[in-house]
């Protein structure tokens, strides 16, 4: 199947932030021309099974999750008519399916946490853990944005390796927005080095490897997105974080070294994961 044929994946579980992920993704997925898969993944019935669910007067697992993609659809349905809406129920650790759908999806899409109590915790665990490993490019909305994805406004996009600027340009080219390329720099006297030729060296000389680092990652990019670029003094979570304040979306890259099994997100985009004021995109890239 050809990436552009490939459906926007959205993690349900019937909690208000995961259908605000449904908004959000429900306009990405017209601005794309794309398919909608709605996946409600967990084992309830299989831990407290269809017994005690009679017991204690709930429904049974199967009943509730088809009770949750049912809504989930609606709720894409009411948002966008003319959207292709697939539906599926899956019996297993949602992080672990969520990050197998990332292998069939243009886009993943969550929100932040889930249903009240310890469900919060464990959706914001599930989000995390599948932006550390998905395959392909993952938005986690954030609960404070009026979840719009609306023709032109900004992009903000932290600069350090090459798929998240690309994936900025074009998500910007499909939108008519313009893009906000960050790169950050520490002062040196915050830093710490033995290395001979920067230690000491001026905060100016710091400044201009930034920018040229900056000019670097965009050289050859579209002439037909506007593009503002900025060099900020400051920790890249903090700084991005900040400039996410009045965005749209905030990129940010994952690396993804091969045969490493443990958690691949970094500081940065767990940092913005955590504090950002609108959505956030995690684009893997794949090194090593």
């Amino acid at each position: 199947m050809r990436a552009t044929d490939l459906p926007i994946v959205v993690g349900v579980d019937g909690s208000e932030p995961s259908l605000r992920a449904v908004d959000w993704a429900a306009d990405e997925a017209v601005l794309r021309g794309l398919s909608l898969r709605l996946v409600y993944a967990s084992l309830w019935e299989r831990y407290e099974g269809d017994a005690l669910a009679h017991d204690l007067g709930k429904p049974s697992g199967q009943v509730r999750a088809h009770d949750v993609v049912t809504a989930a659809a609606r709720r894409a349905h009411r948002r966008r008519g003319d959207l292709k809406v697939l539906t599926d129920s899956l019996p297993e650790e949602p992080e672990y399916a969520l990050v197998r759908e990332s292998r069939g999806a243009a886009l993943l899409v969550t929100g932040t946490r889930g249903r009240g109590g310890m469900a919060e915790a464990l959706l914001g665990s599930v989000s995390l853990t599948v932006a550390g490993h998905a395959h392909c490019p993952m938005v986690v909305v954030r609960g404070g944005h009026d979840n719009a994805v609306r023709p032109g406004g900004r992009i903000v996009v932290g600069v350090g390796a090459g798929a998240p600027v690309r994936f900025a340009f074009e998500e910007a080219r499909l939108r008519g927005a313009s893009v906000e390329a960050v790169r950050a720099w520490r002062f040196p006297a915050r830093e710490a080095t033995d290395h001979p030729l920067l230690a000491g060296a001026p905060a100016g000389l710091h400044e201009r490897q930034a920018a040229q680092a900056l000019d670097e990652a965009l050289r050859g990019v579209a002439a037909d997105v506007e593009v503002r670029r900025r060099v900020v003094e400051g920790h890249a979570r903090t700084v991005l974080a900040d400039a996410s304040r009045d965005a749209d979306l905030l990129i940010v890259g994952a690396r993804r070294r091969p045969r490493h099994f443990g958690l691949q997100l970094g500081r940065v985009a767990h940092g913005v994961l955590h504090h950002s004021v609108c959505p956030v995109a995690v684009v893997p890239e794949q090194v090593g």
